[in-house]
């Protein structure tokens, strides 16, 4: 199974934000994969896509800080992510999500192409 999709991403501020649920409701044909693989790729230069861990706030709060100091683009962050698929789901760590990365202060709605390969059900 092939899929391909353009999943497009609510505007929000500058900032770090936890993206993995609308990324999901983006691709509900990723539940038939058993095994397989999801690549994202975020189409813009101004913003960025990482992998963290999701349940704390405070980890939001300190990417922002140590990014607004150290680097005010997104040069040490990248355009995408690929991960493994697993019983129709990303094989993410407990803790772990998928952010969106501002770095504009209005960035807009932001658009990932998602493709996702593998065996289905």
């Amino acid at each position: 199974m092939w899929l391909q999709r353009a999943i497009r991403l609510q505007p929000r501020p500058r900032g770090f934000h936890l993206v993995t649920r609308e990324v999901l409701e983006g691709l509900p044909e990723l539940r038939e994969l058993r095994v397989g693989m999801l690549h994202l790729l975020l189409q813009h230069t101004s913003a960025s896509l990482t992998l963290n861990e999701n349940a704390s706030p405070d980890v939001r709060r300190d990417f922002e800080t140590w990014f607004d100091r150290a680097v005010p683009k997104a040069a040490l962050l990248g355009p995408s992510l690929t991960l493994p698929v697993t019983q129709g789901r990303p094989a993410l760590g407990t803790w772990q999500g998928i952010y969106l990365c501002e770095h504009r202060d209005h960035g807009g709605a932001r658009s990932v192409v998602a493709t996702a390969w593998g065996n289905a059900s």
